[in-house]
């Protein structure tokens, strides 16, 4: 099974259409409809049941949501793991003062986390005596 289909069959259920999700993904509406076609064959239920001019998920359906939205969730933190800078990884050791780190260092401790969110940040303060590297 080819993993774009679930990402199909996850824009199908939020949009309701098969047109709406071929213009959100770049898709002909045909190639919508083959792809929640080859979901349902792959899993023997019907997936969809049209209600007018929308499509609504089926029981089955909704089952399948909860774990498309999972596994496309999982994919996505991998991609985003993966392919974040080897530089944003590391650790990141901060010895300061009580009043810098209370005030002065946190905004750039919270930049830091948003540039390199795989890094990891240790921040002490205290008298230079108490910073042995070894214990970060």
């Amino acid at each position: 099974m080819d993993i774009n289909y679930l990402y199909t069959f996850k824009e199908v259920a939020k949009w309701g259409s098969y047109t709406r999700t071929g213009e959100e993904l770049g898709y002909a509406q045909s190639s919508v409809t083959t792809h929640i076609k080859k979901l349902e064959d792959h899993y023997g239920q019907k997936l969809f049941e049209r209600t007018g001019q929308k499509m609504k998920l089926t029981q089955p359906g909704e089952e399948l949501l909860y774990y498309v939205n999972q596994v496309t969730e999982l994919l996505n933190e991998a991609k985003e793991r993966l392919t974040t800078n080897e530089d944003a990884r590391g650790t990141v050791s901060i010895g300061t003062v009580e009043s810098l780190a209370a005030y002065f260092i946190t905004p750039y401790i919270r930049e830091l986390k948003k540039a390199a969110p795989f890094s990891k940040d240790y921040a002490r303060s205290g008298f230079m005596s108490k910073f042995n590297t070894r214990n970060y």
